[in-house]
């Protein structure tokens, strides 16, 4: 069994995001997209990756945004089926996606592991529907600083956290410094809140809440490794992750700590799975703590 603990379904970045779950034969935009380039080099960036991203951000952004509008449940369905992932996470970004968004996904494809979000521009005390949605399957919570232009160290994340820390269920923190919008949309994001000294803040404040580093902090990983590979409640998922660097992790963390995942549709499945395989050289027992007992564990599913 293969379970997939990074993705998402609809269109992350815009209000009304949930819409696009449900559009038949979309097909991602014929544009330059550095991430295919990525993919086939299995995101080896013989350490310039971040000088390189930097380089083509544009083009990057353009290459991301092009994904993330093939976000359908049809698009979905077919990228489980053709690459063998047999579950996956799907992660909500209030108030674009939401968890009532993906549980009505969910009654048409059970492999969706649904998790929840708290929408910040809401008003006051957005988080008291965690505990409905916990009792309608949420699986955990997801936190992106970055496109909620809400900084994990601020009053109401911290009101969220302790409002979700009875459910004993793991938290998915976006990490690293991102930009998703192009030009006159730059205020819509603020990437600086990407930054590893806050992830590092929530989950020293919260220790026995689960935490999973999203990425394993794209670009910073010696970061996340410095900042958090002793700290007991950490997780870290490969996505946009090289087997050199998988290998890392799973000497900083422990193999029973580091997570398969592709950030679906933002990376394809296939290449990401390769990428593991790599990292592990042929060790069946440590790929099936990647690819399958370390998610189940978390996400207390059964197998």
């Amino acid at each position: 069994m293969v379970i997939d603990a990074h993705g998402h379904l609809g269109d992350i970045l815009y209000p009304g995001g949930g819409e696009l779950i449900w559009q038949k034969g979309v097909v991602k935009a014929k544009v330059v997209d550095p991430q295919d380039i990525n993919e086939k080099l299995l995101m080896r960036n013989f350490g310039i990756g971040k000088f390189l991203y930097t380089l083509s951000k544009r083009q990057a952004t353009i290459g991301q945004r092009a994904r993330n509008a093939t976000a359908t449940l049809e698009n979905f369905t077919r990228s489980l089926d053709q690459s063998g992932v047999d579950a996956a996470v799907c992660l909500p970004i209030a108030p674009h996606v939401t968890f009532e968004d993906l549980a009505g996904a969910q009654s048409f494809d059970s492999r969706i592991i649904a998790f929840t979000s708290v929408d910040f521009s809401s008003g006051d005390s957005p988080w008291l529907k965690l505990p409905k949605d916990v009792s309608r399957g949420a699986c955990g919570l997801k936190l992106h600083p970055i496109i909620q232009k809400v900084p994990l160290t601020d009053r109401r994340t911290l009101e969220t956290l302790q409002t979700w820390a009875p459910f004993n269920k793991p938290v998915l923190a976006h990490a690293g410094i991102a930009k998703y919008y192009l030009d006159g949309e730059s205020d819509r994001n603020r990437p600086e809140l990407g930054a590893l000294d806050q992830v590092e803040e929530i989950v020293r404040t919260f220790p026995r809440m689960p935490f999973i580093v999203g990425h394993a902090g794209l670009f910073h990983v010696n970061e996340t490794i410095r900042r958090l590979c002793n700290l007991p409640n950490v997780w870290v998922d490969t996505s946009f992750q090289s087997p050199g660097i998988i290998r890392k992790l799973i000497a900083a963390f422990g193999p029973e700590k580091v997570l398969y995942a592709s950030d679906w549709p933002w990376g394809n499945r296939e290449p990401h799975i390769r990428s593991v395989k790599a990292a592990c050289r042929g060790d069946r027992a440590l790929e099936d703590l990647i690819f399958r007992v370390n998610a189940a564990g978390l996400l207390k599913l059964e197998t």
